[in-house]
């Protein structure tokens, strides 16, 4: 019989997270992700509105606002997606 040797073995604390990361691989990636585009979006956002609020290049600030507007939306429901799929586990 193979004995392990003391030194190599897991406390309960680090097995637990590495049962974790193995269920759920990356999360803190997508998480950091998710948080940078949505950032981004939400400046670019603000940046946009206050061109159509400046009355500046409206025909093509407005549409780059929707879509600044559905990139922050996108990163909110992928976040919270994220958050619940943890919850369950």
């Amino acid at each position: 019989m193979v004995q392990q040797n003391p030194k190599n073995r897991v406390n309960s604390e680090q097995y637990a997270r590495l049962k974790a990361e193995m269920a759920a691989p990356y999360r803190g990636l997508r998480q950091f992700i998710y948080i940078g585009c949505g950032a981004s979006g939400f400046i670019g956002a603000i940046v946009f509105f206050s061109q159509l609020l400046a009355g500046r290049n409206v025909d093509s600030a407005l549409p780059n606002l929707a879509l600044q507007v559905g990139v922050v939306t996108l990163m909110v429901f992928l976040w919270r997606w994220e958050q619940r799929r943890q919850k369950r586990s």
